[in-house]
């Protein structure tokens, strides 16, 4: 059995499998930290085992209670986690479940300790802030990241934001698509939010509060299962809409609209 401790936003995570390849992809995509480093018992603790269900085919995810645990269920993956979000075990089809079924469980994780939120968008560093870019599938989330080189980058497809009623910050985040981690940068304050259309000509418009949580709803990674939860997913929205300006951004497909933000 092979073991990994790894460091997620403000959390450890201790993973443990007997698939080699598996853990390989911990080693290249998170931040795993060597035994000497780490004294303190792990946040979670997940075991993870391959030879379940089908290849990827679609999203839905179905979520139930069943004794002291939650079960989070699709067609390539499985996750068992009790009901503190101590301990999970996560049986899956290939590399590609593994990642979305990591991404479910840490979302889930969060979410239930009132930590933050995970966030469909990607997000660049300038000048010691965050700025984060979001909208409908398509909308160029990944665009604007690359075309923000040699900004720093802390994520191109799930964003991961710690959020307090005192400040919301941006950490780097494992959960990558395409882009891979540029720069040193673990965390930074988040200065504003883009819902992001293509568009012949560069614009900013400022959103008003209202519009801005209408428009980030449906950007949180989260399978809603439990209505305690998603009271804690809509507060923790509306201090983030309170706390950080949100716009709309309207970019041609080149670095100019940096213009408008920095």
């Amino acid at each position: 059995m092979k073991q990994l401790t790894m460091i997620v936003g403000e959390h450890l995570l201790e993973v443990q499998s007997d698939a080699s390849e598996l853990m390989n992809m911990f080693k290249s995509n998170f931040h795993c930290l060597s035994e000497a480093s780490f004294a303190s018992k792990p946040d979670l603790m997940i075991q993870i085992e391959e030879g379940y269900g089908i290849p990827f085919f679609d999203y839905e995810v179905a979520v139930s209670k069943e004794a002291n645990k939650i079960v989070f269920r699709r067609a390539d993956y499985l996750i068992e986690v009790d009901a503190y979000y101590q301990a999970a075990h996560i049986s899956v089809n290939n590399e590609l479940a593994l990642k979305h079924a990591l991404l479910t469980l840490y979302s889930s994780f969060i979410v239930h300790h009132k930590w933050g939120l995970l966030l469909h968008a990607s997000c660049v560093v300038d000048n010691g802030e965050a700025h984060l870019f979001a909208g409908h599938s398509g909308a160029g989330k990944s665009t604007a990241a690359r075309l923000s080189y040699p900004r720093q980058l802390l994520s191109d497809e799930a964003t991961l934001v710690k959020i307090t009623p005192t400040q919301i910050t941006v950490f780097n985040s494992p959960f990558r698509s395409e882009l891979g981690a540029t720069g040193s940068e673990k965390c930074s304050p988040l200065a504003s939010i883009h819902i992001l259309y293509q568009a012949k000509q560069n614009s900013r418009i400022s959103l008003r509060k209202s519009n801005g949580f209408l428009h980030l709803m449906d950007k949180v990674f989260y399978w809603a299962h439990n209505p305690v939860e998603t009271r804690i997913i809509l507060n923790s929205m509306f201090v983030l809409v309170k706390t950080v300006p949100i716009y709309e951004l309207h970019f041609q497909k080149n670095n100019t609209f940096w213009e408008m933000i920095s």
